[in-house]
C-alpha cells in the first residue's frame, strides 16, 4: 500500500471455502441414497470473488440474511481466518469485537482481563494504567471489576469487552452484533460512543441485524447475498433494495 493511498482495507478477489464433513454412512438406507457420495467431506463456497475498498473514516455496514457471509468478511478483515484465494490487506491499528469475551480468562477478574486483553491489541502496560480507570468507569463495573469473570452475566462481559476495545486507540474498529447485547441503557451509551469515533475520523466496519441502528450510524452499505457483493453504496439506497428484497 502505498502513502497516497487513501484505503485501509482492501479486499481483492477473496473466496473463501469451508470443508463440511458428514457422518459416515452406516446402514443400508444411507448408503443407498448418498451412494454418490465418495467422500464424507464437501468444499463448501461462503464467499467468492470479493473486492472491495474502505477509506480512512468511513463508517460501513455488512448487511444480509442469516448465512450470506457477511460475518465470515469481517472475521477474514480481523485475520482470525484466512481467504482460500485472494488477500485482504488492512492499514492502521485494528481492534475487533466479533465474540463477546472472546480472549477472557474465566479465573481472571475483570481487571487483570483489561490487562491481559489490551496487551494484545497493543498496548503496554504503563499505556494501560492510564487508561484502566476510563476503561473501568465506562464499562459501569467498579463495584464487580475485581470478580472473576467467570461470574459475569452475558451483558457485563460485554461491558468489558466493549470498553477495552474503544480505549486502545485503533483507527479501525470491526463490530459483529455487539450492540444486541445488554441492556437499553448500555446500548445507547455504546451506540453514542460509535458515533464519537465515526465522527472522530476512525473507520468502523459492522455487522448488525438492526436496520435502524446502521441507518443512523453508518454511511455506507454493502449487501452480501449468498456469497456475493449483491449491492455497495448509500446506506439508504442498499437497505431499502435489501428491504425490497425481504418482503
Amino acid at each position: 500500500m502505498t502513502k497516497n493511498d487513501n484505503y485501509v482495507i482492501k479486499v481483492e478477489n477473496v473466496t473463501k471455502k469451508f470443508k463440511v464433513f458428514y457422518d459416515k454412512a452406516n446402514t443400508l438406507k444411507e448408503r443407498l441414497v448418498f451412494w454418490k457420495r465418495k467422500n464424507n467431506s464437501e468444499d463448501r463456497v461462503v464467499l467468492e470473488n470479493i473486492n472491495l475498498n474502505i477509506k480512512k473514516g468511513e463508517t460501513v455496514a455488512l448487511i444480509g440474511v442469516n448465512g450470506s457471509g457477511k460475518s465470515t468478511l469481517l472475521k477474514l478483515m480481523t485475520k482470525i481466518i484466512y481467504p482460500t484465494k485472494g488477500k485482504i490487506i488492512t492499514h492502521g491499528k485494528l481492534t475487533s469485537l466479533l465474540e463477546l469475551g472472546a480472549g477472557f480468562h474465566e479465573d481472571f477478574t475483570g481487571r487483570e482481563n483489561i490487562y491481559f486483553n489490551a496487551s494484545i491489541f497493543g498496548l503496554t502496560h504503563s499505556e494501560i494504567d492510564k487508561r484502566i480507570e476510563d476503561i473501568i468507569k465506562f464499562s459501569e463495573l467498579e463495584n464487580f471489576i475485581d470478580n472473576p469473570v467467570r461470574t459475569y452475566s452475558s451483558g457485563m462481559y460485554m461491558r468489558l469487552a466493549f470498553s477495552v476495545a474503544i480505549n486502545v486507540d485503533a483507527e479501525i474498529l470491526l463490530i459483529d452484533e455487539i450492540l444486541a447485547v445488554g441492556d437499553q441503557h448500555f446500548q445507547d451509551k455504546c451506540f453514542n460512543k460509535l458515533k464519537e469515533l465515526r465522527d472522530s475520523d476512525k473507520t468502523v466496519v459492522i455487522v448488525s441485524h438492526s436496520i435502524d441502528a446502521v441507518k443512523r450510524l453508518c454511511t455506507r452499505g454493502i449487501w452480501i447475498n449468498k456469497g456475493h457483493i449483491r449491492m455497495d453504496g448509500d446506506i439508504d439506497v442498499v437497505i431499502d433494495e435489501y428491504l425490497k428484497e425481504c418482503k
